[in-house]
């Protein structure tokens, strides 16, 4: 599936793979002719790439085929035990965790689940946790901490479900109590944003003591549609929406916002699935390491002086 603005990407892919069914069922030798179209290809995409804004980052983001959470289990961890359930209401499937050993480190594991299916996605809401799926996380970080585990959690939504049901049981009152209870966990916590991270169905799960974004990922107070829908009763700026808001990670990190970004392959990392994956196992292990040796009053301490300095007003 090609966005817009990799129109170019797409028809010299084409070629390639024409000329590699014709290597296949001729006597003809196209290999030369495939490795100066494959050159092309990098050139291209490097060039593509380099030009894209925010409105194109968000297009990324919402890629179907980048990496899912399930995915980014499957590559990081050798165990994983999922659990189930919020012992109030039912088990939502937006949200899923459970233990896991991510390269050697027992963790617990906790993060947004879209689907790669119509039926996946419908199962899991498209990403979009209700009250339950916010009270089953809380329940499950409140489990690694007696247990003195790591938390990593990751963000991948458009944003809390909005419907009416999910009003009814407390939407707003399950995402604030995470935040109170996220902000005092005395065990270390690590959140990535690897898609979307829309709203407050993001920050529920997105307290930490660092906080990581791929490189074409976005974190946002309200989608870019929402926002020119809100502001110019046109939802069609949005491109002009996300410039504004400053959703990017370069942008968060230059706010104070994000602490660092993960470089994705060109092209983004539904391009090379393996080597994205391999690089969120590398930077989250690095963190895990230099987080484990702090004291859990040093680590409360910190998290609370982070978050209490995200907009801040400094006199020039």
């Amino acid at each position: 599936m090609a966005l817009d603005f990799e129109k170019p990407l797409e028809e010299i892919e084409s070629r390639i793979g024409e000329l590699k069914k014709l290597n296949e069922k001729s006597d003809v030798d196209f290999d030369t002719e495939i490795a100066a179209l494959e050159k092309k290809l990098r050139s291209t995409s490097k060039r593509v790439y380099s030009k894209i804004g925010p409105w194109e980052t968000v297009q990324i983001a919402r890629h179907p085929e980048r990496p899912l959470l399930r995915d980014y289990i499957q590559g990081l961890c050798t165990e994983f035990l999922e659990l189930h359930g919020d012992r109030c209401f039912g088990d939502d499937q937006g949200i899923i965790g459970g233990f896991a050993t991510l390269r050697q480190h027992r963790v617990m594991i906790i993060g947004h689940q879209k689907g790669k299916t119509v039926e996946e996605n419908i199962k899991a809401n498209f990403g979009m946790a209700s009250p339950d799926g916010y009270r089953k996380a809380m329940r499950l970080m409140n489990l690694a901490a007696k247990y003195k585990l790591p938390i990593v959690s990751f963000i991948d939504t458009p944003g809390a479900y909005p419907g009416l049901e999910a009003e009814a049981r407390g939407q707003a009152e399950a995402i604030a109590r995470n935040l109170t209870d996220m902000s005092t966990l005395p065990v270390p916590v690590i959140v990535i944003v690897t898609g979307e991270g829309g709203s407050g169905g993001a920050i529920g799960i997105g307290v930490g003591n660092v906080v990581l974004m791929l490189s074409n990922s976005v974190y946002s107070v309200i989608s870019p549609e929402g926002c020119a829908t809100i502001l110019w009763r046109d939802g069609s700026k949005a491109p002009e929406a996300a410039a504004a808001l400053k959703i990017t990670a370069d942008d968060l990190v230059a706010l104070g916002i994000v602490d660092e970004i993960i470089p994705e392959p060109v092209g983004g990392a539904h391009r090379n699935m393996d080597a994205t994956i391999e690089s969120v196992g590398d930077v989250l292990v690095k963190h895990l390491r230099r987080l484990k040796k702090m004291s859990a009053k040093r680590l409360i301490d910190q998290r609370y002086d982070k978050y209490s300095k995200i907009g801040r007003y400094k006199k020039k």
